[in-house]
């Protein structure tokens, strides 16, 4: 399996539970391990087989802009499916952290491991919920 991965991703957003954390921005840190459609761009050397870190970045920056979650675990979950279903992934790890925010605790976060088979399977669940 080749992957991908991002580290050390930096940026603002609103996420928390408390009052506070629903107007004043925090920073937060993503890294992200991806694994590739196919092994195909080894040889190719070709984008179209590979993943778009360019894009990736993208689609976290509007998850961020867009959204406002009370919790880290739902935001690595949104960010699991979004790669999973919009760039064909078949795994990844997400780990998603709140950098300084507790008096010495350099950062606190969470890590999910999720699978293109996963999100088949959630789906279908809540097909059969809604029928």
């Amino acid at each position: 399996m080749d992957i991908i991965f991002l580290h050390d991703f930096k940026a603002k957003t609103l996420i928390g539970i408390y009052p506070w954390e629903r107007i004043v921005p925090q920073t937060i840190q993503i890294d992200l391990e991806i694994a590739l459609p196919t092994s195909h761009a080894c040889q190719s050397d070709n984008i179209a087989d590979a993943l778009d870190y360019a894009l990736i970045i993208e689609k976290i920056n509007e998850i961020l802009a867009t959204h406002h979650f009370s919790l880290l675990e739902a935001l690595a979950e949104h960010i699991a499916q979004t790669v999973l279903t919009e760039f064909q992934s078949p795994w990844i790890k997400v780990s998603v952290a709140k950098l300084g925010i507790i008096r010495g605790v350099k950062k606190l976060g969470v890590r999910i491991e999720r699978t293109s088979d996963a999100i088949s399977e959630i789906r279908s669940h809540i097909s059969l919920v809604n029928s």
